[in-house]
């Protein structure tokens, strides 16, 4: 078994076969493991925009070697979520607004393309899973609790392209949108944000229960476009953590994406 202590948090893999391999996957699973839950964290915000963050931090933050930890930062610079300059210093990488347009640009391509897949495909138990998943964010809203949303928002997109028979293109999605997620993460704070999500979220599934492919895809692409809406506000708000062109970016993209 390896462990990757986060906090108090223990984390465990199997891992098999002979020792020589057992060692190399020990050493794969540790720093997976550490990329993972470092990029979670960058994503979250845990790790501000702009803020220092050294392989010694995540050793010591994850109770691994300075080894995987500095691996990881390697494949988060490879992902434009960290920068390293040798004579400076390695830290989270400011979020980019081309980033962001960029990837809601490849989200709504995937998603919509996706939807347009599983339109007759769905069956009565798949509507009533997604309006299940609908009544848990607003349970989540009801409460404030921004974090379970998010999980449950991410859940309810991923279901959608999931019944598209092409569960593999989520992925794709997940690895191309890491700057949208993060602008997608400072906007949800405000609790007033949460409800329309949800209702636009509800549109969809109402037009997917009705068997309307073109206005489940209409309501969905106005949803995935909310954010090029909020983030030039966002920007005002916390202008240290964006780089990039300013509200032109974000409206260059919606009008792109029309």
């Amino acid at each position: 078994m390896v462990a990757v202590r986060r906090g108090g948090d223990q984390r465990s893999h199997p891992v098999g076969g002979s020792s020589a391999v057992r060692q190399r996957s020990r050493g794969s699973s540790v720093r997976a493991q550490v990329y993972a839950m470092a990029q979670e964290e960058i994503v979250a915000l845990e790790f501000k925009p702009g803020q220092p963050l050294s392989e010694k931090e995540l050793s010591l933050r994850y109770g691994v070697s300075r080894t995987p930890a500095r691996e990881a930062l390697l494949q988060l610079e490879d992902e434009g979520l960290v920068e390293i300059y040798p004579q400076a210093g390695t830290f989270v990488a400011r979020i980019s607004v081309h980033g962001v347009t960029e990837a809601q640009f490849i989200r709504e391509a995937l998603e919509c393309a996706a939807l347009r897949a599983a339109v007759g495909h769905l069956g009565t138990a798949d509507v009533k899973r997604l309006e299940t998943n609908l009544d848990r964010q607003r349970d989540a809203h009801a409460a404030h609790d921004v974090d379970t949303f998010y999980i449950l928002d991410e859940a309810f997109h991923q279901a959608l392209m999931e019944h598209s028979g092409f569960p593999g293109v989520w992925r794709v999605a997940q690895r191309a949108k890491v700057h949208l997620n993060r602008a997608r993460r400072l906007s949800l704070p405000a609790v007033s944000t949460i409800g329309p999500l949800i209702e636009q979220h509800a549109g969809v599934v109402a037009c997917l229960a009705a068997g309307d492919g073109p206005g489940a895809e209409a309501a969905l692409a106005e949803h995935l476009r909310m954010v090029l809406v909020d983030l030039p506000a966002l920007q005002r708000q916390y202008p240290d953590y964006f780089v990039g062109d300013d509200a032109a970016a974000a409206h260059q993209a919606t009008e792109v994406s029309r």
